[in-house]
């Protein structure tokens, strides 16, 4: 069970701002640009992971000046509410609509190793869409296990580090912070607030 927590509370467990707010939302504008740009006349579907990717996507296609649609997806990839993946990857939701001979744009918070967006791609490439591109917002490069993810837009590269916010959690909590920041290493080794 979870004590509850005020925003002021979970910023004393924040170590260091890596993405201020006002970075990360400018940065969303020009991804949205450049996919309008890029999918104009294509009527793309945006697919998204929950719960990670929400507050991304939510941002993004109000940054998207075309028509999209927009499915959810949601997997399992992290067991014990550690700070690694597992390697093994659970599909909890599948998409509502269908994307056969669809641009198809999937659209996720961070990509570390690049093992659950490997699996992801086989999911989705199985059911024959027109294009298959990510959309990241962060790129955690110096993980990569699998190389060959066609990763188009690209929000930030980032470092080695534990992030929490602007929809990424720890243990369910953080995800609510407007920023992306490096969680205090006391509390990874602790194991979080409970």
């Amino acid at each position: 069970m979870y004590r509850s927590m005020e925003t002021s509370e979970l910023l004393k467990d924040i170590k260091e701002i890596l993405i201020p707010e006002e970075q990360l939302q400018a940065r969303v504008r020009e991804l949205g640009e450049a996919i309008s740009r890029d999918y104009r006349g294509l009527n793309p579907i945006l697919v998204s992971v929950l719960k990670g990717a929400v507050y991304f996507i939510a941002d993004l296609t109000r940054a998207i000046s075309i028509p999209i649609t927009l499915d959810f997806m949601a997997i399992s990839s992290y067991s014990g509410g550690g700070t690694a993946s597992s390697g093994v990857v659970r599909l909890l939701k599948d998409l509502d609509e269908q994307i056969t001979e669809r641009h198809v744009l999937l659209v996720e918070d961070i990509i570390d190793t690049g093992l659950t967006a490997s699996y992801l791609l086989r999911l989705l490439r199985a059911r024959n869409p027109e294009s298959l591109r990510i959309c990241t917002l962060l790129d955690k490069t110096s993980r990569r296990i699998v190389e060959d993810l066609p990763i188009v837009y690209r929000g930030f590269e980032i470092p080695d580090v534990f992030v929490v916010g602007y929809g990424l959690d720890y243990r369910q909590l953080y995800r609510n912070l407007p920023f992306i920041g490096i969680l205090r290493e006391e509390i990874l080794e602790g194991g979080g607030v409970v």
